[in-house]
């Protein structure tokens, strides 16, 4: 699973998504309006893409591996175990983020009108969103580390789901401010926090590599990208527009995960 992608490679795949905030600070920044039916299609696609590959690609892989290392029926208690230790990892960081600065209650464009509660929580959104992006990181790399049929789409439906996230950062940052580079910037850097996760992953998973524990990573990571698709993508895509939109993009996302799964055999 690890040998098939360069760790460099990894590495920029994973910075890409994390630093995609700064496309969200921009569009809330250079426009007036949010184009709600683009950034639910985009949010539901991503959803399908993290869905499929969590359920049909990587599960069966930590499946093979963990029952490889520890039998059948212990290896698919691990792997259960896993899944929810990474629902619960990512659930955890959501419940510690106070609801009105989370990062994931998207704030459109349009609300940059509305200055008098963002004014006061504008700095703490900037820190809440790379909190949130650190685990997001890790996945990110772990996904990445295979090859490259896994590694791309994975990467853009992570960063796809950046977007509104940066959005979410420059909106508070520019009234706490009144400065448009200082709300791009903090937007952009907030991302950093995707990387630096994938290092420490990096660090953790190189120097403990074994069958046993990477089926178990990426268990957990799938865990991860459930959590966040569910929880996060697809209420987003149904607050940004029409429920038939969202769903068409999660379909689209799944139909273009599976194809090009398909392409590379």
């Amino acid at each position: 699973m690890y040998t098939d992608t360069p760790i460099l490679f990894a590495f920029l795949l994973t910075a890409l998504a994390g630093l995609s905030t700064g496309i969200g600070s921009l569009i809330a920044l250079l426009t007036r309006k949010t184009n709600r039916n683009f950034l639910s299609l985009s949010l539901g696609f991503s959803a399908g893409i993290m869905l499929y590959v969590s359920f049909m690609e990587m599960m069966p892989q930590g499946l093979k591996e963990l029952t490889e290392a520890c039998g059948d029926k212990p290896g698919t208690l691990y792997l259960i175990l896993a899944f929810f230790a990474g629902i619960l990892f990512i659930n955890l960081i959501d419940f510690l983020i106070p609801e009105q600065i989370n990062p994931h209650e998207a704030h459109p464009v349009e609300e940059m009108s509305d200055t008098t509660q963002l004014k006061r929580t504008g700095i703490l959104v900037a820190l809440s969103i790379a909190i949130h992006n650190f685990p997001e990181g890790i996945a990110t790399f772990t996904s990445a580390l295979g090859s490259l049929d896994i590694a791309v789409p994975i990467t853009v439906a992570i960063a796809l789901h950046n977007i509104p996230e940066g959005i979410a950062v420059a909106v508070p940052i520019y009234h706490s401010t009144g400065s448009r580079r200082k709300a791009f910037w903090y937007s952009f850097l907030s991302g950093l926090a995707e990387p630096v996760g994938a290092m420490l992953g990096y660090l953790f998973l190189m120097n403990f590599r074994s069958p046993l524990l990477n089926g178990l990573v990426l268990a957990a990571v799938s865990g991860i990208m459930v959590f966040i698709s569910l929880d996060e993508l697809l209420p987003s895509a149904e607050k940004y527009g029409k429920h038939h939109l969202s769903i068409t993009g999660v379909v689209l996302g799944m139909a273009v995960m599976a194809f090009s799964l398909f392409l590379f055999l």
